[in-house]
């Protein structure tokens, strides 16, 4: 697989989502070298030298005034990794690792991080040849870096630990001898360097943010289905509306929301006569609400891009001197996972709401109890809407903020930490959460649809109607329901219902 191209700096989100989501090796460009050998050299020198520079003959954190002898800087930067590896949990998922590694080539590939062309090369060998570290997932408190899952990351480019290569489980020292590649030996400072910054927590709030945009645009697809599925009213998309209001987001939505939706006979077939003024809110204030939250979630997309870019370990070599300061503090990642939570639980709150509409006969003005055709000796989707239930209330509690909740550490030298690691990691899952509740929600539109036959729906909208079908058949009587909301989730993640309507998605 060609790799791709990162150049520090100046990386966009759209190359970071190919890496996540094709598996892609990652490379920097060459011209990137000689920033990086310039600041390796100075490294080089202070560690020579007498006077004490933090990191490089030093002890660190709370034991950062013991200096350490140049003979002994080898030995100090592999301990620091051994003593450092104390992750505990799941392992990371493949494909956040890699993004995680492609996340640290940037940050050394700035040239502030003083370690040597070699360390980037190593990285850059593991990836191309699928060497990954079997990284625990828990552990950081997101200041001073993501210390103890980096630190694992390292342990394996140091012949440490344990791998995969092609899915199979490895010591990491045979699987680099195997692979042609030696441990690699970290000179001065080169250990700091790799476990101090903020990647970890970075790659899994991208992870997160790139999955919690596909699910918002699968929102507004599923939404028009389940708009004309109640025969609900276009005219809230009226594009003056939103223009008055002014958010991109919403005006954005809206527009989407109409060309979906134009052409649909069943729209046309209620435009006149019908007794009912106003829909819900979940479907006339769709593009209000999911439009509010693709606002945010581009918000937190600024911060992910800048902080993929950034160096962000300690201390860095400036212009002036090898200098000392907070660079690893996630501060601005745990606020960015916090922002794309809430955007992630709004989105299902609002669609779990729709579901309900759908199954109510009340409310889903002529729709069968539970969208199926023989109530009573059929239960239907009645289940299916609690669970809907169930996983939006998990989402609830999953979006209360984490960069809040600091704590200290380290005997009180780091006193105030991030706690982005986990408000990021936590993403994934209510991703997952968030796939079955718009699964559920595309096969109760589908179910409403096809009770209005001989109606149809829009053009993009019957293709979405289509593809759903040839995996999900339409629900007649009742049939064991877990394989149908799985599949549909698989849909939803994967993008394959968005795909289908043929028509240009809104772009993060």
């Amino acid at each position: 697989m060609t790799p791709e191209i990162l150049h520090p700096g100046q990386t966009n989100l759209a190359q970071l989502e190919r890496l996540y989501r094709s598996g892609a090796p990652a490379k920097l460009p060459e011209s990137a070298r000689q920033d990086v050998d310039s600041a390796a050299a100075r490294i080089a020198a202070a560690a020579a030298g007498t006077e004490a520079v933090y990191g490089v003959n030093t002890g660190f954190g709370k034991l950062s005034s013991l200096k350490i002898a140049p003979q002994d800087t080898a030995k100090l930067q592999k301990n620091l990794i051994l003593s450092h590896c104390c992750g505990v949990g799941d392992p990371m998922p493949q494909d956040v690792t890699r993004l995680m590694m492609a996340l640290k080539l940037l940050s050394l590939g700035r040239g502030a991080s003083g370690v040597r062309w070699a360390v980037i090369a190593q990285i850059e060998a593991m990836l191309a040849l699928d060497i990954t570290p079997i990284i625990p997932a828990q552990g950081s408190v997101g200041a001073s870096g993501d210390l103890a899952p980096l630190a694992h990351m390292t342990a394996a480019m140091i012949g440490e630990g344990m791998v995969t290569v092609a899915g199979q489980v490895h010591p990491a020292a045979s699987a680099l001898q195997q692979a042609g590649l030696s441990p690699l030996v970290l000179g001065p400072k080169e250990g700091l360097a790799l476990i101090n910054g903020t990647q970890f927590s970075t790659a899994y709030a991208l992870a997160g943010l790139f999955d919690a945009w596909r699910m918002a645009q699968n929102s507004l697809v599923i939404s028009a289905l389940s708009t004309d599925a109640i025969m609900g009213s276009t005219a809230p998309l009226h594009p003056e509306i939103h223009a008055l209001r002014g958010h991109a987001g919403q005006i954005e939505a809206a527009a989407f929301m109409r060309a979906l939706l134009d052409g649909s006979q069943i729209r046309e077939s209620h435009r006149i006569g019908d007794t009912r003024v106003q829909d819900p809110y979940c479907i006339r204030c769709q593009p209000q609400v999911t439009g509010a939250a693709m606002d945010v979630l581009r918000m937190a997309a600024t911060t992910l891009q800048t902080e993929a870019n950034a160096a962000t370990d300690n201390p860095l070599v400036l212009s002036d001197g090898i200098i000392s300061g907070g660079n690893f503090h996630a501060e601005p990642v745990g606020f960015a996972a916090d922002m794309i939570a809430l955007a992630i639980s709004e989105i299902g709150a609002i669609a779990q709401r729709r579901v309900a509409l759908l199954v109510d006969p009340t409310l889903s003005f002529d729709l069968p109890p539970f969208l199926t055709p023989n109530p009573g000796l059929n239960s239907g989707l009645m289940i299916a809407e609690v669970t809907t239930a169930a996983l939006m209330s998990e989402n609830k509690h999953a979006a209360h903020p984490t960069v809040i909740d600091s704590t200290p550490t380290s005997a009180n030298q780091e006193d105030h930490v991030s706690m982005a690691a986990h408000g990021a990691r936590r993403l994934g899952r209510m991703n997952d959460n968030l796939a079955v509740i718009l699964g559920v929600e595309a096969m109760c539109a589908a179910q409403g649809i096809e009770h209005r036959a001989p109606l149809k729906t829009s053009v993009p909208l019957q293709n979405v109607m289509t593809t759903l079908r040839t995996t999900i058949p339409a629900l007649a009587d009742d049939r064991f329901m877990a394989p149908d909301l799985s599949a549909a989730a698989t849909l939803v993640a994967a993008g394959t219902l968005t795909t289908a309507a043929l028509t240009p998605l809104p772009e993060l």
